[in-house]
């Protein structure tokens, strides 16, 4: 089937990877502009853009994906249908009317709509996640679902290592839509639940909070994003590993002062003379 695919992050560079290799290769990939990013703030490619270079498949990088000409850059690929994976801005009419769009959303839907569905789904001890893959409407994620798959939320799984279990579930859930062409059902809205973006409230860890709940936020934000503890002088300790000890407390494992590298929390202590 020929495809045009529409990405931005790891996550999505993974699923392309695996797609490209299937006769629904992408004719087109199309990402968002390169950023500045890190400390020095250099000029980065999303993962997307750099698999499709590595791919050889064709890169379209718009400041706006719904603007008519990049509409039209789309249309001159010929998709039958365009796939969406967390792409990271909204698509609006007429792109939505222009093409058949499916989208591979890593929870299972109505569950976990929206922008951070992996670490909102650790955060809430949910003991299983999945995949959906749905059709785009104007709605956030709420499109009809045509295939799901689960995927058990161990009790020591980070972002880290669940992603990469759901990103080549997604891969094969969505290659098994575009052979098999399944009927859509619409999602029930009495069961939605909505993932919103990491905040940077929800990365610092709340003293009064039980420690479990605590343990919950470090591994749905780690590696990628990283939980925090505020400290007395406004500054913020990063908590890379925690877990909860045997008085039942939170029990920090690995962190990264401000500026430096991660380091085990025994060094640090040892080093700042605190505890």
């Amino acid at each position: 089937m020929r495809t045009v695919y529409l990405g931005t992050s790891e996550f999505a560079a993974g699923v392309l990877e695996r797609l490209a290799a299937t006769p629904h290769r992408p004719v087109l990939a199309v990402t968002r502009p390169d950023r500045p990013a890190g400390r020095g703030r250099k000029l980065t490619a999303p993962p997307v853009a750099d698999v499709a270079r590595e791919l050889g498949i064709e890169l379209f990088q718009p400041e706006d994906v719904n603007a008519p000409e990049s509409v039209a850059r789309i249309a001159d690929a010929e998709p039958e249908v365009v796939i969406v994976c967390a792409f990271g801005a909204i698509l609006k009419e007429p792109l939505l009317s222009a093409f058949e769009l499916v989208n591979v959303h890593p929870s299972l839907l109505p569950r976990w709509r929206g922008a951070a569905p992996i670490e909102r789904a650790i955060m809430a001890g949910d003991p299983e996640t999945g995949v959906s893959i749905m059709r785009v409407t104007a709605g956030l994620d709420s499109g009809p679902v045509a295939l799901t798959a689960t995927e058990p939320i161990g009790p020591e799984d980070t972002y880290g290592t669940l992603a990469p279990r759901l990103e080549a579930l997604g891969a094969e859930l969505l290659i098994r839509a575009l052979d098999e062409r399944p009927p859509y059902a619409e999602q029930d809205e009495a069961l939605v639940t909505y993932a919103d973006k990491i905040t940077g409230a929800d990365r610092t860890l709340d003293p009064a909070a039980p420690a479990e709940a605590r343990a919950r936020v470090v591994r749905a934000l780690a590696p990628h994003i990283g939980a925090r503890l505020e400290q007395p002088d406004g500054s913020f300790l990063g908590v890379r590993s925690a877990r909860v000890g045997a008085d039942g407390d939170l029990e920090l494992v690995e962190v990264q002062p401000p500026g430096g590298r991660p380091m085990a929390y025994a060094d640090y202590v040892r080093g700042h003379g605190t505890r």
